[in-house]
């Protein structure tokens, strides 16, 4: 599965070693893995990164796997709203009913065996409705043109090559233009769940900035904002 194609999930379990777990097992499976501890946790994710579906535990300290999926479908204005697969011990069919009623696409009792939880997220994938057939998104910066369908960058004549994680890094921050993303979620989508540090974020910047800059030290496009993170801004249609 490559980088381009490979769906973007969100785990949210309060259990660090499960919630591991699950996101090595699912990276194993060719899946792009972030994590959150809580639903607070979660919505940080959600305002910096773009995901395919969401893995969430409904028994959290805090605000409920219940709670936030209600409060998420009662904000969605998407036309292709966010899958949400509940994770729950409890079995009870009046608590299976309070979790699609609240808007999920599938609830899986724990425990549970991870061929399972494969097979309901790739079963909510193929449901999930796909973009409408259309022009290409491009976006434009400078001389270069991004194509984040094929995480392509590239001019009239030349194609940029990118390392892995420079079209990660690239891949991340083309999701969401303008936006802010901080270095904890730039790594966690860069790196596919590999551990990386603040420090190979800002080297991996700082290169790709050459590559797409005219002037990598005053640059136009991946801007650093300071205490925040980073934010690519192409030019305007």
């Amino acid at each position: 599965m490559s980088l381009a194609l490979a769906p973007h999930i969100l785990v949210v379990d309060d259990d660090t070693r499960l919630r591991m777990l699950l996101a090595r097992y699912l990276g194993e499976q060719g899946f792009v893995v972030a994590t959150a501890k809580n639903a607070e946790d979660a919505r940080g994710k959600l305002k910096s990164l773009a995901f395919d579906l969401m893995v969430l535990d409904v028994m959290m300290p805090g605000e409920s796997g219940f709670e936030l999926t209600r409060a998420l479908r009662s904000s969605d204005t998407n036309t292709r709203p966010l899958p949400i697969l509940l994770l729950t011990a409890k079995g009870e069919t009046e608590d299976r009913i309070e979790g699609l009623e609240a808007g999920a696409d599938d609830y899986l009792m724990k425990p549970f065996e991870p061929r399972e939880l494969l097979l309901r997220i790739n079963a909510i994938l193929r449901r999930a409705p796909k973009p409408k057939a259309g022009a290409k998104i491009l976006l434009r910066l400078g001389a270069w043109t991004y194509d984040p369908e094929r995480n392509e960058l590239k001019s009239a004549d030349e194609i940029v090559a990118l390392t892995g994680m420079e079209a990660g890094l690239m891949q991340a921050l083309a999701a969401n233009p303008g936006q802010v993303i901080n270095r904890e979620a730039l790594a966690e989508r860069s790196a596919a769940g590999q551990a990386i540090n603040d420090r190979t974020i800002d080297v991996q910047v700082t290169r790709l900035r050459r590559k797409i800059e005219a002037d990598a030290k005053n640059p136009r496009y991946l801007v650093t904002v300071r205490g925040e993170g980073y934010s690519l801004r192409p030019d305007a249609e």
